[in-house]
């Protein structure tokens, strides 16, 4: 995981800010090329994850809130790491500008805190319906601190596996 804060410029016109330079990104040792960018509108309480995309079509993504505002995780499921099964989240808003760099062998989800959020995010290699993989948002072995009672989740993410049930790819 690596937290990005951008350099924004503020004046009475408003805000500039570079929100993707790669030679940058090469700074932060970030070197892989980005071929697809993705974007979702989401209410409050939605939640949206745990997912990963399995090999040969693994994605690494770096996130960003251009409107609204999310707690952003990342579970580690590379399973020789030190960090195996461990969650980092994130705040991301609109007004904080951070990006995320969530590299390839970590499952990602998000809850949106704000009505009409907007949830951009780069990724490193194409979507593959058939290289889908989650992990159930609220497994109890994880124990992510999600801080809200029912968010509204896709059928689909309510039937995803638990980590242990998980042959994990990495």
């Amino acid at each position: 995981m690596l937290i990005i804060e951008p350099r924004v410029l503020i004046d009475d016109r408003g805000y500039f800010f570079e929100s993707f330079r790669q030679d940058r990104l090469r700074e932060f040792g970030i070197n892989e090329p980005f071929v697809q960018d993705n974007e979702s509108k989401s209410e409050k309480n939605v939640l949206r994850g745990l997912h990963f995309q399995k090999p040969p079509y693994a994605q690494g993504k770096l996130v960003r809130v251009v409107k609204g505002a999310v707690l952003d995780v990342a579970v580690d499921i590379r399973q020789k790491s030190a960090t195996f099964g461990q969650w980092f989240s994130h705040e991301l808003t609109e007004e904080n500008k951070t990006m995320l760099w969530i590299p390839v062998g970590f499952a990602h989800g998000f809850l949106t805190l704000r009505n009409e959020t907007i949830f951009q995010y780069k990724c490193t290699n194409y979507y593959n319906q058939e290289s889908e993989g989650s992990i159930l948002w609220n497994d109890p072995d994880l124990n992510i601190q999600w801080n809200v009672k029912n968010p509204n989740i896709s059928d689909k993410d309510q039937k995803a596996p638990l980590l242990n049930q998980l042959n994990s790819p990495f």
